[in-house]
Order: C-alpha cells, then sequence, then structure tokens
C-alpha cells in the first residue's frame, strides 16, 4: 500500500522552470532518502507533496490522512517559549488546555464568583472530552521516549544545543501519530553522536520517512532507497548512498559503452553514405540520356544513399550524449620546502570563557603533510581550538609556537574575504598569477561552468558563497588550512570535490567537520575533544573509530544500552499494537528487558 504518490510533477518559479517529470512513491516502511545539487528544488518538491506549493502540472495523490504525515522543517524555528511549549503548540487541544488554565487561575481568585465556575467546567467538560489528561501523559511519554529529560521540559527551547531541537522537533511531530515522516536536513547542526542517535531512532520507527539529506553515512545507514533528482525528474535506486554510487557508476559504462557503439555506428554510416555519393556522382556522369544502364545504375546508387540516409537521420534523433564525469582537481602547486619540521605546537594551553573553562594542559603539534581532524560533541570546544591555532584567540596559560615559515588560511561561515559586488570569475582572479583561462579551469572543477562564472557573488546560495571562499582560500599561499566545518550547505558531489581538493592539497590541514566519510579519506591524525581534555591519537579517522570501540568497553556497553533502552520505550509506550502481534512484542521486551539488566550489572561491576 502508498502512502503517497506523485506522478509527472512540473514546478515553475517565477516563469523558470526548476522541474519536471518528477514522480516519486512512498510505500509503508520505506525510508528513502532524497538526494540532489543544491538549487535543484528538493525542499519545493517536499512542499509539492504536502500540498503547501502547486505544481504546474502533474498530481500528488494520498494513501493517508494529510494529518497523518509529519513535517520536520529544516530551519531553526525562533521560540520565545519553553520546551513544552513548542511541542504543544498548534495542538488543538493545547488551545483548551490554555483555556482551562485561564480559568483554573481565574477560580483561584475568585472562587465564589459563579460565572467563573460555568467557564471553567465548561472547559474541563471539553477537556475530558478530547481525553486531554490522556493526551498530557502522552506528550510527557514521548519527550521521555526521545530522551529529553523532564528539567528541560521547561527551560527556553531556544537554549537548547541542535541535537536536543531536533528530539523536540521529532517530538512536536511524533504527536501527530504520523504513519509518515518528512524530515528536511534533520542532521543540521548535530554533532556525530546526536546524529548516530537520529540513526537508531529512524530504523526503530515503525512508519515510513521521506528525508532530504547530504550526509553520505546517513543515508547509508538510515535509507532502504534512495531517488535522486534533477531538472529533468526523478529517478530511484535501490539502497543508500554507498548502493546509488555503485549503480550509477554501473549506468556509466553502460550509457559509456552505448555512445561507443553509436558513434562508430554513425562513423559508419557517413563513411558509406559518402561512398554511396561518389559512386552516384561517378555513375550519374557517365550516363546519358541514351544510356538507360548508367542512368539505372546512378539511380540505385541515389536510393543506397537516401536510404542510409534515413538509417542515419533516425539515429540522430535517438542520439545518446556523450556521458559525462565531473572533472577532478588536478594542478601543480609549488610547494614550501618544510621538509619534516613542526609547523605549529601547543604547549600546556589552557584557556577558559570568562569563568567558564575550555580546556586545560593542552600538548599538540601538528608536522608538515599532517591533516589533523578535531572531533568531540557539540559545545566541547572544537572551533576554540582552531582559533587557537590559527592565533585568532590567546591561551591563558600556556603557548602556542608557530613556525615563522608558517601562512595560515582560516576557513570559516561569515565569508569576510568575500566582495559581492564581484562576479564569482572576478573574484577568483584576485588570486595571485592566476590567468582567466586557469581561473575558469578551476571553477569548473569546483562545479561553476560556463555562464555561472559571471554570476555575482551577492546573488549566490549560501553553499556556492562558501564554494567561492574556498577555492580563494585553497589557491592562497597558505601552507596551513584551518578548516572549520567546512561542508556545511554543501550538497554531495561539491563535498566529493571538496574531499578530492584536500586529498591533493600539497600543505597541513586542520579540520572541523561532523562528515564521517570526509574525516576517513582525508584525516591522517585525530585530535578528540570531550570533557576539557584533549587526547591526541596519530593515525586515520578509520583507525581511530576503531581504536575507539575496542579500547573503551564501557563506552561500547553505554552504545548498546542506550539502543535497548530506546527499543525498550517503544515498545512500551506502542499504542497501536496489532493483536495478533502482541505475544512477539512482550517476548521481544522481556529479551531486551534481560538484556538491559545484564549490561547495567556489568557497569556497576
Amino acid at each position: 500500500m502508498f502512502l503517497l504518490k506523485a506522478n509527472n510533477l512540473a514546478v515553475e518559479i517565477a516563469g523558470q522552470k526548476l522541474f519536471e517529470n518528477v514522480s516519486i512513491e512512498i510505500k509503508e516502511q520505506e525510508r528513502i532518502a532524497l538526494i540532489g545539487e543544491n538549487g535543484i528544488g528538493k525542499t519545493t518538491l517536499i512542499k509539492v507533496l504536502l500540498g503547501r506549493l502547486p505544481a504546474q502540472s502533474g498530481h500528488v495523490q494520498y494513501g493517508v490522512n494529510k494529518k497523518e504525515i509529519g513535517y520536520m522543517v529544516q530551519e531553526n524555528q525562533r521560540d520565545n517559549g519553553t520546551v513544552m511549549d513548542f511541542v504543544i503548540a498548534n495542538h488543538p487541544n493545547a488551545v483548551i488546555k490554555n483555556e482551562l488554565t485561564h480559568y483554573s487561575q481565574l477560580l483561584a481568585e475568585q472562587p465564589e464568583d459563579l460565572q467563573v465556575i460555568e467557564e471553567y467546567n465548561k472547559r474541563l467538560q471539553k477537556y475530558l472530552d478530547v481525553h486531554g489528561y490522556d493526551w498530557e501523559m502522552n506528550v510527557e511519554k514521548t519527550l521521555k521516549q526521545l530522551g529529553i529529560p523532564e528539567p528541560l521540559w521547561y527551560l527556553p527551547y531556544a537554549n537548547l544545543s541542535g541535537g536536543q531541537k531536533t528530539r523536540v522537533k521529532l517530538a512536536r511531530v511524533l504527536l501527530q501519530s504520523p504513519k509518515l515522516i518528512i524530515l528536511d536536513e534533520p542532521t543540521n547542526h548535530l554533532d556525530i553522536e546526536s546524529i548516530h542517535w537520529l540513526e537508531d531512532w529512524l530504523l526503530n520507527f515503525k512508519g515510513s520517512v521521506l528525508f532530504i539529506s547530504h550526509e553520505r553515512e546517513f543515508i547509508d545507514h538510515v535509507a532502504t532507497s534512495t531517488y535522486e533528482l534533477t531538472k529533468s525528474g526523478t529517478k530511484k535506486y535501490s539502497g543508500g548512498y554507498f548502493s546509488y554510487k555503485q549503480q550509477k557508476e554501473h549506468e556509466y559504462k553502460t550509457m559509456q559503452k552505448l555512445y561507443e557503439k553509436q558513434e562508430q555506428e554513425r562513423k559508419k554510416l557517413l563513411e558509406t553514405i559518402t561512398q554511396y555519393k561518389q559512386w552516384y556522382d561517378k555513375a550519374n556522369a557517365g550516363a546519358s540520356v541514351r544510356d538507360p544502364y548508367a542512368q539505372k545504375k546512378a539511380a540505385k546508387q541515389a536510393t543506397k544513399m537516401k536510404a542510409k540516409e534515413k538509417v542515419l537521420e533516425r539515429l540522430e534523433k535517438e542520439k545518446i550524449d556523450k556521458p559525462e564525469l565531473t572533472k577532478t582537481i588536478s594542478t601543480n602547486f609549488v610547494s614550501d620546502d618544510f621538509g619534516g619540521r613542526k609547523m605549529l605546537e601547543l604547549i600546556n594551553v589552557t584557556f577558559s570563557y570568562s569563568t567558564m573553562p575550555i580546556f586545560s594542559n593542552v600538548y599538540l603539534e601538528l608536522n608538515w603533510r599532517d591533516r589533523l581532524a578535531v572531533v568531540g560533541p557539540n559545545g566541547s570546544g572544537k572551533t576554540t581550538l582552531l582559533q587557537l591555532m590559527a592565533g585568532i584567540l590567546e591561551p591563558d596559560c600556556g603557548q602556542v609556537r608557530r613556525n615563522p615559515q608558517l601562512k595560515i588560511g582560516y576557513f570559516f561561515q561569515e565569508l569576510e574575504n568575500l566582495n559581492f559586488e564581484n562576479s564569482i570569475l572576478d573574484e577568483i582572479l584576485m588570486i595571485p598569477n592566476i590567468t582567466q583561462a586557469d581561473a575558469r579551469t578551476i571553477l569548473a572543477c569546483f562545479l561553476f561552468r560556463r555562464e555561472d562564472v559571471f554570476k555575482k557573488i551577492s546573488t549566490l546560495s549560501m553553499g556556492e558563497k562558501c564554494r567561492v571562499a574556498f577555492v580563494k582560500l585553497y589557491f592562497s599561499n597558505a601552507n596551513l588550512l584551518v578548516l572549520d566545518e567546512p561542508t556545511n550547505y554543501f550538497d554531495i558531489p561539491t563535498r566529493e570535490t571538496i574531499e578530492n581538493a584536500l586529498i591533493v592539497y600539497p600543505g597541513s590541514i586542520v579540520l572541523v567537520a561532523h562528515d564521517p566519510y570526509l574525516l576517513r579519506k582525508v584525516a591522517n591524525k585525530v585530535a578528540y575533544i570531550k570533557k576539557g581534555k584533549v587526547d591526541y591519537y596519530p593515525g586515520s579517522y578509520h583507525e581511530w573509530e576503531k581504536h575507539q570501540t575496542f579500547s573503551n568497553p564501557v563506552q561500547l556497553m553505554m552504545n548498546k544500552l542506550e539502543k535497548l533502552q530506546l527499543r525498550y520505550t517503544q515498545l512500551m509506550t506502542d499504542e497501536n499494537v496489532d493483536p495478533a502481534q502482541e505475544e512477539s512484542r512482550l517476548a521481544e521486551v522481556k529479551k531486551i528487558r534481560v538484556e538491559i539488566e545484564e549490561i547495567e550489572k556489568k557497569l556497576i561491576e
């Protein structure tokens, strides 16, 4: 059974076609990733699917009530209320509850006022009719299920971390009892630990999910299928991102073979037509009115030539364009002679903001060609460490030693190094000793092609501006790139371009990112920040991940315990259990309870 189905959707914005021929179907218990380049219209498509925007053509069918579709938006909603206010906002029961609270307060002040008593009783009866107190219990149960502890419920929503806000937004969606959840960039502003929590939660969700994401590992872990959106339509691929890439590579090879076969056939046809034409011209020149044989021969060659021309015409109509691969970074850098010398060193560095300590007694060194990944939970001090390295901040105690030859390029989201009145090409031509031909080649490598290079910086999306800023920094004379979340706002093709650029970069790199794909490809050293400490690991990010798993059995048990508790809570709070499945549900509850008790026992020991 399908929950939602769209056929041949086309959307225009300000008279310009955004996309066409878009079809998508979401079935029960499917988890679908929607991917595509920035600006292609993924969020617009979701709004069309929800009925919030019109399509110029095509139609959307619903297999469920629209109220059973939950939508978690990309933007961080501004809200001055508490967490509880945010969660219950816009729910019909919340309106009645607020009225009941109002008259309850009036009744406490005017206990003898008959009109107040009457109004209070009306609201109370109305609240009982909609099972308001059961609803309140469900709200609390949902918050607990999503790991939002009671002390947070009445704190300002605006004060929460990115991960906490995601959980709260999910709670608001879940109170609709949705059969389908639509998520727009749900991993934005989440650290790696929070992303893993969200993956586990979605894998245990009994309904269907449609989500937009540029996080490749998240897609791999969650998606059962992937839709790619382009201007010319959608195409469905089985599995997550890795599976999608394999299928795309197979498509490319197949299309390349078809293209080569077509070009060979085309070449052969042109040669045959040329030959027939020569024979015709020769036969026609030798023919005369009194030589019917020569005339017949010329006519025969003309017929053959026209037949081949028709075959060529048909081939041209069905022509397959040459499949293109994205250009990769290929450039000759002039490398500084740093040899094996130390570039930067933090010696017993301590830093705090006012009275809030961030870390203390940090020792860290960076050598030539090191690619250091700085990882840790949100708020642990990753950006602070980068700014200490770059000299933007000074330590309270200790010192930061920098090699006199060190030239730092610092990337952050403020984009202060861009002139918004310049075109993209003009901005890149500001790089010393660069020609226009080189600039256009570089921009093509970073996915700015043809007329795109003449766009003004001020008209670009945030992702495009970040891309221009990265190109300028990358080709500056810096020999150390300090990159704070360089792939935020980037789509998957851009992320892969940035990865390839960083792999061939000849200097050193310090990098903060929440993208494991990027970190595994680039990093050869890791600094892990947690609870005021910076642990240095002299190996790749992939090796560090394995080291974390095997060297910390307590953390391993804690991770397993968290997953079991999440599943246990979902089973216990599920009110829509099929009676036929009740026995198997109780068996799973019992099994999980035993596993939880065993782990808790080991942790106490």
